[in-house]
């Protein structure tokens, strides 16, 4: 019986040190980085606050740039909008409240425009014209800057 005591024994610490050597392993990787239950690999500790740090730090910077800048605009357009100057995101507004309270929009096809004359001089002339391409159409009409 001694004999199979110490065996066991014996096993028994042979597995405690490989599961000694796994925990060691399991918190290093867990100091780094944590899995969610999706499968997802999120930063913790440490990483997590400095990404946030960053992303904080971005938030607070000039929000007068890209589509919100406004810049100056061709006659086509400043004739459609009013003004000689105007951002991206102004003039979408604007010509989606003109196509609205026209009913320019297919009622078959909501994602449609039925372009009027005032649409037509600053979409090079077409008739239809899709929701998404009206960003497209409008990229020439910007005068790009030289700085």
């Amino acid at each position: 019986m001694a004999s199979g005591l110490n065996n066991g024994t014996r096993l028994f610490r042979g597995c405690r040190t490989l599961l000694d050597s796994l925990k060691s392993t399991t918190q290093a990787y867990s100091s780094a980085a944590a899995v969610s239950p999706k499968g997802e690999i999120k930063a913790s500790g440490a990483a997590a606050s400095r990404k946030k740090s960053e992303a904080g730090e971005k938030k607070e910077g000039n929000r007068s740039g890209g589509i919100l800048k406004s810049v100056q605009v061709s006659p086509a357009l400043a004739g459609f909008l009013g003004m000689s100057e105007s951002s991206r995101a102004e003039a979408v507004k604007q010509i989606w409240s003109y196509i609205k309270l026209n009913n320019l929009q297919n009622p078959a096809n909501k994602r449609q425009i039925n372009c009027d004359e005032k649409l037509k001089a600053i979409f090079d002339g077409r008739e239809n014209v899709g929701f998404l391409e009206i960003g497209k159409l409008l990229s020439p009409h910007f005068v790009k800057s030289s700085s």
